[in-house]
């Protein structure tokens, strides 16, 4: 698919990965729709943040996407859709596991129901390397044992296999991008590099972690973007599975400590009870495996982890990207 000029609705948009996607996107010529989560202070998430010259550009939608209305009126007119719109957090899905039901499989059957029901020319669901659960065999590939370690994980892995049976059942033309660890500007304070990297830039001298021996495949944001434009493009086959991955693993610890290095070299990492997740539920390897996005597509990663972690700290130093990050509380 050429994406020139093509029309597309992006869920989720209002996120991390999502408002980044939307810029590539634009830079890629297409006319954008950006579904928001409504909400009654008119935020638009991290759309805010985007030049005026680049919003202007961009059409909004305001709705929920466990809205089977309100997403079947987003996707009207839509040629293709990339769907982000998920929640996220995994220590959140201990004690909430029915929103992440209601959002993460209710809210993708809405998208491909509308997506059906439209006739949209191509859909793109976003899964997550969680699915895979701890590593049995590295690099992890697109065959790799599905293994739901949390109530995040497992309704990633029921969304995926949704979109797998409208493929089979109705010849939908959907295919399933699984981004491995992604990070960057604007990444949610949930995640661990914000983390880090806003206790580093607040005076602190203790960082306080979870585990510090799971490894991570950490891929900076802008690679894990074009990642999804160059799936969108492809010819890749309705059904297909496809990993972006750097195909390097990291542990928490090694990260913590290239963190400090860059901000303040006499920090120190705790091990705090209260982040430590339950033992069966951390997963303790994520290597991915490359390969299919790399031969379909001719992805590479750009960025290396040096450089992708000093773009994101030169974004976190500016005193205006730091507004509602509150790094003495820990964010589930």
């Amino acid at each position: 698919m050429n994406l020139s000029n093509k029309k597309v609705l992006v869920t989720g948009a209002c996120g991390f990965i999502g408002s980044h996607l939307v810029e590539r996107l634009l830079e890629e010529g297409c006319h954008v729709k950006a579904f928001v989560c409504y909400n009654s202070f008119n935020s638009w998430g991290w759309l805010d943040s985007l030049p005026k010259n680049a919003i202007k550009d961009v059409e909004i939608f305001t709705g929920d996407i466990r809205d089977p209305n309100g997403v079947r009126k987003a996707v009207q007119g839509s040629e293709a859709v990339f769907h982000l719109a998920a929640l996220i957090g995994i220590p959140y899905s201990y004690h909430s596991p029915d929103s992440y039901i209601d959002t993460n499989i209710k809210g993708t059957l809405n998208v491909l129901q509308a997506s059906r029901d439209h006739c949209v020319s191509k859909v793109l669901v976003t899964s997550t390397s969680e699915v895979y659960g701890t590593a049995r065999y590295v690099p992890i590939d697109e065959t790799h044992p599905r293994q739901g370690q949390s109530p995040y994980s497992a309704t990633k892995i029921a969304a995926d296999f949704l979109a797998e049976s409208f493929v089979r059942s109705f010849g939908q033309n959907i295919v399933i991008v699984r981004p491995f660890n992604t990070y960057g500007p604007r990444q949610s304070a949930r995640a661990v590099i914000p983390a880090i990297i806003t206790q580093l830039l607040s005076g602190k001298k203790e960082i306080r972690l979870g585990s510090l021996h799971p490894t991570r495949d950490l891929v900076y944001v802008k690679d894990t973007v074009e990642g999804f434009v160059r799936i969108a493009a492809s010819d890749i086959n309705a059904g297909e599975e496809v990993n972006i991955a750097t195909q390097n693993e990291t542990s928490i610890g090694s990260l913590a400590g290239l963190i400090i290095k860059l901000i303040n070299p006499e920090a120190k990492v705790i091990a705090e009870a209260q982040r430590l997740r339950p033992e069966k539920s951390e997963v303790e390897r994520l290597l991915g495996n490359s390969e299919k996005l790399r031969r379909l597509t001719g992805w590479a990663p750009r960025y290396s982890l040096d450089e992708g972690l000093l773009r994101t700290i030169e974004w976190f130093r500016k005193s205006e990207n730091l507004k509602g990050y509150k790094d003495e509380i820990y964010h589930v």
